[in-house]
């Protein structure tokens, strides 16, 4: 059982729940408030591509392409100052709530054996994210586009001829702030080309300073397919 040195495609889709998401914009002098409370808790739908493509034995490079976007309506409890605009309690207010990621990392395999491939590299990550509240025509947006560089680590292990468990994962914390992004995925080969994946992943962090707060835990159940060219 070795590991083929292939171009492979993750295609991801499932859905994605809030368990915790707060805001503050700006980050010194706008309202706290939290976008679970005001639009639910969810489930949303999502979808991912992952493309692994091998330089060599020993090199790999892995592009990420993760849309999110959301949004729902509710009722704040007190008014709340966002981006300079004050949206008033007990009226219907539409909160939406983007967080686009697109990625690139390059990966060095530290550990290669019959039965695990262990992969540790480096993760630029462009972050293209967006919150937003509406009542009625009062309407108000905080974007933030930014790059971030993050630690990637991602392995795969064998667990008979047909499954194996993959895991693929991207962090990071500074004082700035912190990004975390676990995935775990039970794989079954369909075909020798195609394997069918069954997983969750995390995704954690936020960034605390004078233009914004925000701080969110997004938990996401897929099923997809792994295609190998």
């Amino acid at each position: 059982m070795d590991f083929p040195q292939t171009t492979s495609i993750h295609l991801e889709l499932g859905t994605v729940r809030q368990p915790y998401n707060s805001a503050r914009i700006f980050g010194d002098t706008g309202t706290k408030f939290s976008l679970r409370d005001l639009i639910g808790k969810g489930s949303f739908g999502y979808g991912r591509v992952t493309v692994l493509s091998p330089l060599n034995d020993n090199h790999t490079l892995r592009l990420v392409v993760a849309p999110l976007g959301y949004s729902g309506t509710g009722q704040f409890a007190a008014p709340v100052r966002f981006q300079n605009t004050t949206f008033a309690a007990a009226t219907p207010t539409t909160g939406r709530y983007e967080f686009n990621s697109y990625r690139l990392s390059y990966a060095s395999t530290v550990r290669k054996t019959e039965k695990e491939i262990w992969r540790v590299g480096g993760t630029l990550k462009v972050r293209d994210a967006q919150i937003a509240l509406q009542q009625g025509t009062n309407r108000a947006a905080s974007s933030n586009l930014g790059v971030v560089p993050l630690i990637h680590l991602s392995g795969e292990r064998k667990l008979s001829e047909r499954w194996k468990l993959l895991l693929d994962a991207d962090g990071l914390a500074a004082p700035q702030g912190r990004a975390f992004d676990v995935g775990l995925f039970l794989a079954h080969r369909l075909s020798p080309k195609t394997d069918l994946t069954l997983g969750a992943r995390t995704l954690e962090g936020g960034a605390d300073n004078e233009r914004v707060y925000n701080f969110a835990r997004l938990d996401y159940l897929s099923m997809g397919l792994v295609l190998k060219l």
